[in-house]
This record gives C-alpha cells, sequence and structure tokens, in this order.
C-alpha cells in the first residue's frame, strides 16, 4: 500500500489540538500517544513490534474487550498540552510527526483494517486508553466490520487555463472593407477571447467534476468532501476545483481508477486526479478525544 500523502501545512492547530481535552502538559511524565484502533490481530502484533512512533520510542498495544490501541509513550513536556501547542507551530516538527503518525496507520493497515485517531490524540496513561475502548466498543466495532476490504481513493480536480491556451494563431491580411484597427484594440480583442476560453474551461471543469463524482459513485461505498487545496497543496499547475474521498472495495480499485481517470482525457487544461489507496482517514476517524494530560 502506498505512503498516504501527507500535507502538513493543511494542519490547523486547533483540530490537532482537539485531539486532546483542554489541560495544561506537566513536565517530567509520561504520556500515552494513540495512533489508531484495532481488533486484537497477529498480524498486527508482529507489525508493531517493527515499527517506533512520532519521537522514536517503540509501539505497542493497549488491549480492552477485544480491541487493541496502537499506542507509544511520549514524554509530557514535549506531548504535554502547552508544549504541544507550540510545537505544532513549527512546520519542520508537525510533518515530522505526521508522517510517523501516517507511517504507523499506514503500515498496520496493509495488514489489517484500523480506525486511524486524529494526529496527536494524547491520554494521561494507559488506564484512560483502556477506559476509551471500553466505552467506545461497539461504536468500533461497527466501524471496523464496515472498513473490512475497503480503502480510500482520492479523486482532484484541477483546470488550468495555460494549459489550454491555444497557439497564437498566424496574422491575416485585413480586408479591403475592415474598419481600421490598432494595437490597443487588438489587445482588447485578444483579452475578451481569452476571457471567454477561460470562461468555457471552467464551465467544462465543473461539468467534468460532476461527472467524476457520478463516476465514483459507481464503485463507493462512501463519499467525502474536503475543501480544494491552494497553491503549493495543490500538487500540480491550474487551480484545485474539487477534492473528494471514496470508501472503494479493494477489488474495485484497478476499475475506479480507470473509470475515473479517463476523465483527464475528455478536455485539455482539465486534469482529473486519482490518489490512493490509503488507509480510510476520512471514514474510520473516530471523534474520540484524549483526556487532560496534566495541570
Amino acid at each position: 500500500m502506498s505512503t498516504r500523502e501527507v500535507d502538513v501545512r493543511e494542519v490547523d492547530t486547533r483540530e490537532a489540538a482537539a485531539g486532546r481535552t483542554q489541560g495544561a502538559g506537566a513536565t517530567g511524565r509520561e504520556l500515552t500517544y494513540v495512533y489508531a484502533v484495532g481488533r486484537d490481530d497477529p498480524a498486527l502484533r508482529r507489525t508493531v513490534g517493527r515499527l517506533s512512533g512520532v519521537d522514536g520510542h517503540g509501539l505497542r498495544l493497549i488491549d480492552a474487550e477485544g480491541l487493541v490501541a496502537l499506542v507509544s509513550t511520549v514524554p509530557s513536556d514535549v506531548f504535554g498540552e502547552r508544549a504541544l501547542r507550540v510545537l505544532l507551530e513549527d512546520l519542520t516538527a508537525l510533518e515530522a510527526i505526521a508522517r510517523a503518525h501516517h507511517g504507523v496507520v499506514d503500515a498496520a493497515f496493509a495488514e489489517t483494517v484500523v480506525l486511524p485517531l486524529r494526529l496527536a490524540t494524547v491520554y494521561s496513561d494507559d488506564s484512560r486508553v483502556v477506559a476509551m475502548l471500553t466505552e467506545e466498543r461497539r461504536r468500533f466495532e461497527e466501524l471496523l466490520e464496515g472498513l473490512d476490504g475497503h480503502v480510500e481513493l482520492g479523486v482532484k480536480v484541477y483546470a488550468d487555463p495555460g494549459a489550454a491556451e491555444p497557439a497564437a494563431d498566424p496574422p491575416r491580411p485585413a480586408a479591403a472593407s475592415a474598419p481600421p484597427s490598432g494595437p490597443g484594440r487588438a489587445y482588447l480583442a485578444q483579452r475578451r477571447a481569452r476571457r471567454r476560453r477561460t470562461e468555457d474551461l471552467y464551465r467544462t471543469a465543473g461539468d467534468i467534476a460532476a461527472e467524476a463524482t457520478a463516476v465514483a459513485g459507481e464503485f463507493a461505498r462512501a463519499r467525502a468532501v474536503h475543501r480544494p487545496q491552494q497553491g503549493e497543496l495543490a500538487g500540480r499547475a491550474g487551480e484545485n476545483l474539487t477534492n473528494e474521498a471514496y470508501l472503494v472495495a479493494v477489488g474495485e480499485v484497478d476499475r475506479f481508477r480507470e473509470r475515473v481517470g479517463a476523465l483527464s482525457r475528455r478536455a485539455p487544461g482539465v486534469h482529473v486526479e486519482v490518489t490512493g489507496p490509503w488507509a480510510p482517514y476520512s471514514f474510520a476517524t473516530p471523534d474520540t478525544t484524549g483526556d487532560e494530560v496534566g495541570s
């Protein structure tokens, strides 16, 4: 399974901080960082034994009610409430945390279905993780059952007016009856033509985006709509118009790619990108928060 894209500049520090209940982190304590929840599975236990977490510590499992949480121990002076808030403002540090977090989830999901938890979900100790697994057991089991045999695929539609610009036409001789024209008139005519082409391109891109949604829906069990990516996050030239995720059965991945990706050939300047497969972050992340990590 491919390694998931990590767009750390998209991470809202308020969202990341929502992985924990409000509380100030005291120094000198050890906390429990939770990556994902799954079923107790021998393959998962073997995988955990060869992984390390966000700060280089080894991974381990906490089990309760037939479920397990993938966790590592982290220091409170780095992952406590106050310290983590500062850390999440540092893009370099945030990227390292995000890559380690997603690396753990992807490695686990390659072996068995797991539910990824939000970045920076931290509990004060293992007993609080046990309580979380016990309290949420029924909901976790329902999610795990629904995700068995499925992966997440992303679909992004881009419009790039520059790629749709036609080659310059050779100058044509003016007709004898044509009104005189100067550079200013020609410039305005070119601007109007460019504006019409751009408007046509965006209308076409909108139609293709709608078709992509319809085609993807033929294969997908669920759909999630994310905000379009801008600037460097978009990953390619042009404007990202739509950014969607689909929950697709493993056996349908190739057909999904072929059918949806083929829409890129419909019009120059419009590109349809299919990404993944990923662990199903858009469909599996439980709304679970950590507890207080100190006072």
